[in-house]
């Protein structure tokens, strides 16, 4: 239940950044029930798109903002889609706890790689995954944006691909 509340809210970041024809990623980070910082994919769109502006990046950002005294041990962080290795990798390295997504990137999504074959800094987190919280909702954000004839980013990738065969469930 907890976690469908809170991925609620990423989910209405997600829907913020479609609106602006980006790609519809929501990300928050909870401490002991309270969102503490949040961050809308932006600069997906246009003529060069910007492959640092992910929505967890500048959810990260905003967290870095509050300065120390965290325990980043009992963060969760909640995406609408799985983390990709740029984003995977910031938050291991700030020892984030859990990670909580909708809908799984298998273009892209970090969190399947094998941190065992990794170094220390990123193998030694005892990180828990939490996939599939409330996917089907993600999903459909996933394909609006994929099927809107403008919207040109990772339009023929093997993201769009997978995401506009699927059926919601």
């Amino acid at each position: 239940m907890e976690h469908a509340r809170f991925m609620d809210r990423a989910l209405a970041l997600a829907r913020k950044a479609l609106a602006a024809d980006d790609f519809p990623v929501g990300c928050v980070v909870v401490l002991d029930g309270e969102i503490i910082a949040e961050g809308t994919r932006i600069n997906s769109h246009g003529a060069t798109p910007s492959e640092l502006d992910h929505a967890e990046m500048i959810a990260l950002r905003r967290l870095e903002a509050l300065g120390d005294g965290l325990d980043h041990r009992r963060l969760t962080l909640y995406a609408t889609l799985e983390p990709c290795l740029m984003c995977y990798g910031a938050i291991l390295i700030g020892g984030i706890g859990t990670v909580v997504y909708a809908y799984e990137d298998v273009m892209g999504g970090g969190t399947a790689c094998d941190r065992a074959q990794l170094p220390p800094l990123y193998r030694d987190n005892d990180i828990r995954l939490v996939p599939g919280v409330r996917r089907a909702e993600s999903l459909s954000l996933f394909q609006a944006f994929f099927r809107h004839p403008h919207n040109r980013y990772w339009c023929d990738s093997l993201l769009a691909h997978y995401t506009l065969a699927q059926s919601p469930r």
